[in-house]
């Protein structure tokens, strides 16, 4: 059974911006207080003719350009958002004819916790079948957000991240922890459109198919079931909060993340973020993140992340890798 490592990454963030000067001026509030509330200054949003699929095929093609593999070189698409193209078919289906990949692919949708269910899914699938994989993260959550919802208006942001999954002869996830709590799912929603709840003029009237949420209920959970997965995460695979060299959680808001930290007991030093210029970008933001630490070197061979993910449900994943285990072994094509 082979391991799994990561051999490229990319991302890609829509030009759009949206600054906190013009959402203080729709919500009647000050910019100070968004910054204090959420820790972001600006957020990125799609505009016309741009989709989930179409920021997800940028990043993947990014991706692949720096593995330096050929879409045909990819088993398996494995897609992770919580907004999708559409009902049916898969967002990963839009992907997949726009990239050129062979082989599977499917969709991932644990909401923000997408990208990080996504990758234990890839380990599991790459021990059986031990060819490259591309795991892509993408959200755009502005396109369902009411534009009247201040709490959800402030955090909002979209964009697309992606990694090159491939076998070695070790294993980079070290241990991981994930869950979820159905009693939890009316804390963060959007009612219609599916079969409990199907589309119809008067669920339009009354703006059901925006997303609705309870951000106190949110941030008391988000703060409970990550603290306490990390813990397993880290008992499973006997080490302290010490021993973490990077920290890198969904990218939700800054006071959450704060939270985590102080009652995870990881060493704020350690903390990988870019919230303050892209926002809550869903299952994007673990990725987008990573890309960009990599990209400045922040990350070195033997560094232990320790990836901390919730989402609406609510879920949660927590997955140690340790960076560069092993070594990438040949596949069959």
């Amino acid at each position: 059974m082979s391991g799994i490592g990561i051999i490229g990454w990319g991302r890609y963030l829509p030009e759009g911006r949206l600054t906190n000067a013009e959402l203080a001026d729709r919500f009647g509030v000050d910019e100070d207080w968004i910054v204090q509330r959420t820790g972001i200054r600006e957020r990125r949003v799609v505009g016309p003719g741009e989709t989930t699929a179409s920021l997800a095929v940028e990043a993947g093609r990014r991706a692949l350009e720096h593995a330096g593999l050929r879409p045909d070189q990819i088993s398996h698409l494995i897609l992770a958002s919580g907004t999708p193209e559409q009902p049916s078919p898969a967002t990963c289906a839009f992907v997949q004819r726009e990239l050129g990949t062979t082989g599977g692919a499917h969709d991932v949708n644990a909401e923000c916790a997408s990208f990080a269910y996504g990758f234990v899914v890839a380990a599991g699938l790459m021990a059986i079948d031990p060819r490259p994989i591309l795991l892509i993260g993408t959200d755009t959550h502005s396109l369902v957000v009411n534009p009247e919802d201040r709490d959800l208006g402030v955090l909002i942001g979209d964009g697309a991240g992606a990694v090159v999954l491939a076998p070695h002869d070790r294993s980079w996830l070290r241990g991981w922890d994930m869950g979820c709590d159905g009693t939890k799912v009316d804390s963060l929603r959007i009612p219609a459109g599916g079969s409990r709840l199907p589309a119809s003029e008067a669920t339009l009237r009354d703006k059901q198919h925006y997303a609705q949420i309870k951000g106190n209920e949110i941030y008391l959970n988000a703060v409970r079931f990550t603290v306490g997965s990390v813990s397993r995460t880290l008992k499973a695979a006997d080490l302290t909060p010490e021993d973490i060299d990077h920290l890198l959680p969904h990218q939700a808001n800054m006071r959450i993340i704060d939270s985590i930290l102080q009652r995870s007991r990881v060493p704020r030093d350690r903390l990988l973020t870019n919230i303050e210029y892209y926002g809550n970008t869903g299952a994007a933001s673990m990725p987008i993140v990573l890309a960009e630490a990599l990209d400045a070197g922040r990350i070195q061979r033997g560094d232990r992340i320790l990836f901390a993910a919730f989402g609406a449900g609510m879920v949660w994943l927590t997955a140690l890798i340790e960076w560069g285990a092993g070594e990438p072994v040949g596949w069959a094509a």
